[in-house]
């Protein structure tokens, strides 16, 4: 498969695609998609509460912790469902406070793993260089 989908830099990101059988049904289908990301993430990491917001124009802030913003990400089907450390005002003043992010970096480099395994089924192998990625299922 070749798409691309934009995600914030510096995210853990996991693919995986929506179909829609009917293009009427496509908000339907995306608003049933973020209640499953969000129930999903919260039973895996506790600390996640529900949060609305974006992170540029693309990228869909679903919950956040003290540390991370959880979100997602589509471009024609294809979805990015990721994590990454969060970069907004009161994170930053609480850090200067109190040094979060490199605790914020221990903390997304020990989800890593489960997190991509939880939300991927497609994993990028690379981009070509119009910057579309290419991407195959996940071996189960």
């Amino acid at each position: 498969m070749g798409r691309s989908v934009s995600y914030p830099s510096g995210a853990i990101v996991a693919f995986t695609v929506l179909e829609v059988e009917n293009d009427d049904d496509w908000d339907f289908e995306y608003e049933w998609l973020r209640e499953d990301l969000r129930e999903r993430a919260g039973q895996a990491f506790p600390s996640l509460i529900a949060h609305d917001g974006w992170r540029g124009r693309e990228d869909r802030i679903l919950m956040r912790n003290a540390y991370a913003d959880f979100g997602v990400s589509v471009y024609a089907g294809l979805i990015a469902v990721w994590i990454v450390e969060r970069d907004d005002g009161a994170y930053w003043d609480a850090d200067w406070r109190t040094a979060r992010s490199p605790r914020a970096q221990r903390w997304l480099s020990q989800i890593a793993s489960r997190f991509e395994a939880l939300f991927g089924d497609y994993v990028c192998l690379g981009h070509m260089s119009n910057g579309e990625g290419v991407y195959a299922k996940r071996v189960a």
